[in-house]
């Protein structure tokens, strides 16, 4: 059985716009994790893309993080308008259902690392109509909102900020990326429910960038979900299918009824995936062997669609307008 796909998070805009900037890439057909031709052997597939910025000048050399940001949007815009019969930008479930009923892919724009806006609160609303629907606080480095997972340190006023007005425009507020300190800074505000877009866990694979058992109960106790990471480095020392399974597996432990489980391959953000896993068309075959490891079909069902449709549901559906 083929199961239809939402992922919750890639890097791809990033990875078309090119280390020189230069866009080349295309979207239809590429050498990077995910094309659309590769995609269409899916049964459905929706996919969120990230536009990622940083104050990490390694990741700028030399440019504004405000023109980076742009130019990502920019080269995910260009691709839907010259892909348009595969796929359209969807805005909340209703469309992310629609296009697949019609055989069209769906693409949801997100954030990763604020740096492009200047880490400003009151820029959320503008992203918010143009369809931004998850943000991180932050990438791998300390800055206005937070500490990271490699610095450490919790949340200033203005992350507190950050995330009380994503939460009242129906942003999905992602702690990947962020410290422990700011994961549960985060849990003592929220309003909504939390996601982690591509995080595994810490209790199978021993890095910062995973969610410890408890981090991923509290992320269950807000009806959030984890989506499951594919980078080599956060799956374990002999990264295969098999270990990916172990973080599945585990999280089921934690989560009997599957609900808080998702998927967020990272794809185009790392350059190591688990052996057997190439790109995007190979969803079907961890689903198999999920299958074999005896996930049930309608548990495997949820973490390749249902829960990352749900907790969109809840949470985009929710937009309160000024008064």
């Amino acid at each position: 059985m083929k199961f239809p796909v939402f992922d919750l998070h890639c890097d791809t805009a990033s990875a078309l716009l090119g280390e020189d900037f230069t866009a080349r890439r295309s979207l239809l057909k590429n050498d990077l994790h995910i094309d659309l031709e590769r995609a269409a052997r899916l049964p459905g597939y929706a996919q969120c893309f990230a536009c990622f910025t940083s104050t990490d000048e390694s990741v700028l050399r030399g440019r504004k993080a405000e023109d980076l940001f742009e130019e990502q949007l920019a080269v995910i815009l260009r691709e839907l308008e010259a892909n348009s019969g595969r796929i359209k930008q969807a805005l909340c479930p209703a469309d992310i259902e629609e296009n697949r009923m019609n055989g069209i892919m769906s693409a949801v724009l997100t954030i990763e690392g604020p740096s492009g806006f200047g880490f400003d609160p009151a820029y959320l609303e503008k992203l918010h109509k143009m369809g931004f629907r998850i943000s991180t606080l932050g990438w791998n480095e300390s800055n206005p909102l937070t500490g990271s997972h490699v610095t450490g340190g919790g949340l200033t006023d203005l992350g507190k900020e950050y995330v009380k007005e994503a939460q009242r425009l129906g942003i999905l507020v992602d702690v990947s990326h962020i410290s422990d300190e700011g994961f549960w800074d985060i849990m003592k505000i929220t309003q909504a429910p939390v996601v982690a877009t591509h995080s595994d866990s810490r209790a199978v694979c021993g890095c910062s960038r995973n969610l410890t058992d408890d981090m991923f109960r509290a992320i269950c106790e807000t009806e959030g979900v984890a989506g499951l990471n594919l980078y080599a480095s956060f799956i374990g020392e002999h990264a295969n299918l098999d270990a990916v399974c172990d973080h599945v597996l585990h999280f089921l432990e934690l989560d009997p009824d599957g609900r808080h489980i998702a998927l967020g391959g990272d794809l185009d953000g790392c350059d190591a995936l688990p052996d057997g896993f190439t790109g995007v068309d190979c969803y079907n075959s961890l689903a198999q062997r999920l299958l074999q490891r005896g996930v049930d079909e309608d548990t495997l069902y949820g973490i390749y669609w249902n829960n990352a449709m749900g907790v969109m549901e809840s949470v985009v559906c929710n937009y309160k307008k000024p008064q």
